[in-house]
């Protein structure tokens, strides 16, 4: 399984537009094979830093992700939508287990 954590500093002038960028390519990922669980929310602290939180079933599957066209739409916007720059961090992960509280 591959895991990624993302954080976007947003520019606030930007904030609506990039959000609707946004809640379409969270929307149009969660119907792609090979995507387990793909979210964005903005942190609690600083409403302008959307995080993502994206698992994949493989490299194959986050490879295909990135050539379509939802995905591609925001990456172009990016430029103009970020207030500094992203921190995105992969994870290879051999197993996961859901945790009782």
């Amino acid at each position: 399984m591959i895991v990624i954590h993302a954080s976007f500093p947003i520019d606030p002038d930007s904030r609506d537009e990039a959000l609707d960028l946004i809640e379409d390519l969270v929307s149009e990922s969660q119907q792609e094979d090979g995507i387990i669980d793909y979210r964005a929310a903005t942190d609690v602290t600083d409403p302008n830093v959307v995080r993502f939180f994206e698992q994949y079933e493989d490299e194959e599957a986050f490879g295909a992700h990135t050539q379509t066209d939802h995905f591609q739409e925001l990456e172009a916007a990016l430029p103009e939508l970020l207030a500094g720059e992203p921190e995105v961090t992969k994870f290879d992960v051999d197993s996961a287990e859901e945790l009782e509280l």
